[in-house]
């Protein structure tokens, strides 16, 4: 009969040491879903402000862009306003000719 009481204590050991792991386990778990919480807090930080960095080189690009435009078509106007002053009956046949085939084409 020892055997049987030996059984049952060594089963509420057991059992015992069970309940142990689980808590734990638990407490393992609720850790873990914190730091997961603050990994994904930190990682949409960190694309949020990756995206913010984009757009703002994007924005500096689309103005060194915008510019480059702008100058070239200061100097494509100056150069036209040179051809103007220096052949104006020519650029007024030119201009005259422009508008005869846009008046054409735009009957049709």
């Amino acid at each position: 009969m020892a055997t049987g009481a030996g059984k049952t204590a060594t089963d509420q050991a057991t059992a015992a040491d069970l309940e142990a792991d689980i808590e734990q386990l638990k407490v393992d778990i609720q850790r873990l879903t914190e730091q997961l919480a603050k990994t994904s807090q930190h990682g949409y930080g960190a694309a949020r402000r990756a995206a913010a960095d984009g757009v703002e080189q994007l924005r500096a690009q689309g103005e060194a862009a915008l510019e480059s435009v702008r100058g070239s078509a200061e100097d494509i106007e100056a150069q036209l306003i040179a051809k103007v002053r220096e052949k104006p009956v020519t650029s007024l046949a030119i201009a005259a000719g422009v508008g005869f085939l846009f008046a054409l084409l735009s009957r049709r």
